[in-house]
């Protein structure tokens, strides 16, 4: 039972301050089950990550359903999700009815203004944390082609990111097994 609120709690967290939809509720989700309950370790949620941005759907939701059942089964994972979307549901209907009979007041404006730059920061230090554990792991000159790579085929020629990513998965798993074909090879020709 107390495995079933954490989980409910560290989603809820994500539901109720994941301001600006998925993206921004990625940090939010690494800190609860990575940093807070360790449930994951970074590599993990970055594997994580990358499959659910293939896959259609809400990023936080997916991912909320695979963590909750990863940790507590069918039921941490019906937990997981309803606490991701409850808050949402409620909030949406209760500020929607609220702000837009105020919507054209300063402080209003100023309030949905002022959430961006935050959200920017957020996601900012998701990336620098990505990359370091990228060059951790193929070094800097293989994450920097993987970046410009990205930012051309995403963002210049508006290749889906699931497209790319399911071809960077295709790629690794082709490319170990090259190594460890040369790696057998050099050790029979050590024997």
């Amino acid at each position: 039972m107390k495995q079933q609120w954490e989980i409910f709690l560290a989603f809820f967290r994500v539901g109720i301050l994941g301001y600006g939809g998925g993206p921004s509720s990625i940090p939010l989700v690494q800190r609860e089950v990575v940093d807070k309950y360790k449930w994951l370790d970074s590599d993990e949620f970055a594997n994580i990550l990358a499959l659910g941005n293939s896959l259609p759907g809400p990023i936080a939701t997916k991912m909320a359903g695979y963590i909750g059942y990863r940790v507590a089964g069918y039921l941490g994972m019906i937990t997981a999700v309803l606490a991701t979307i409850v808050p949402t549901i409620i909030i949406l209907i209760v500020l929607l009815t609220t702000l837009s009979s105020m919507s054209d007041q300063p402080w209003v404006q100023g309030m949905t203004k002022a959430v961006v730059p935050v959200v920017g920061v957020m996601l900012a230090v998701l990336t620098y944390d990505f990359l370091k554990k990228s060059k951790a792991g193929i070094g800097w000159i293989k994450t920097g082609v993987l970046v410009i790579l990205s930012l051309v085929l995403i963002e210049g020629l508006g290749v889906h990111p699931g497209i790319f990513i399911t071809l960077i998965l295709v790629l690794a798993l082709v490319m170990p097994v090259k190594k460890q074909k040369n790696n057998i090879a050099q050790e029979k020709g050590q024997s």
